[in-house]
């Protein structure tokens, strides 16, 4: 039996697949940057021989644009180091901010009391011990308060 790795890789180096590869390509790339520089990317793409880089404001343009030499040699490195990214190179980087840039996903808040809803009807035969009977009829009577 195939594993899932496998399958996916054979697909992956089929023609019409190529895209997916390189896109995974640009994702390693952008792994490569620092933290603060993975924040400020909002996509990458080559065309012909440029490596253009979109940021996600204009103050990220003018650090990275300092930095061009930096991210040619990254690119360089990461073609040359890993075999699925040769076709990655680029003699020139171009940085340029876009509007266009997928949202950053909300982490759901998570409330630390948790609250839950009362399941049972109170519907169960009272026992014929007058103590018992008078705390069961109690309890039914906060289940049924709970239900209105």
């Amino acid at each position: 039996m195939k594993k899932a790795q496998s399958i996916l890789s054979h697909l992956s180096s089929l023609p019409q697949f190529k895209v997916l590869k390189r896109q995974e390509c640009y994702q390693k790339y952008i792994n490569l940057l620092s933290p603060k520089w993975q924040k400020a990317v909002a996509f990458i793409y080559i065309k012909d021989d440029t490596l253009f880089i979109a940021v996600t404001h204009p103050g990220f343009k003018m650090e990275l644009n300092y930095n061009r030499d930096l991210l040619k040699s990254l690119l360089t490195q990461l073609s040359n180091f890993d075999e699925a990214c040769e076709m990655m190179s680029a003699s020139k980087v171009v940085v340029f901010h876009s509007k266009y840039y997928a949202m950053p996903e909300e982490k759901a808040l998570i409330s630390t009391v948790p609250h839950y809803t009362e399941r049972a009807y109170g519907e169960f035969e009272s026992p014929k011990n007058e103590g018992l009977k008078e705390q069961f009829e109690r309890i039914k009577s906060q289940i049924n308060a709970k239900h209105h």
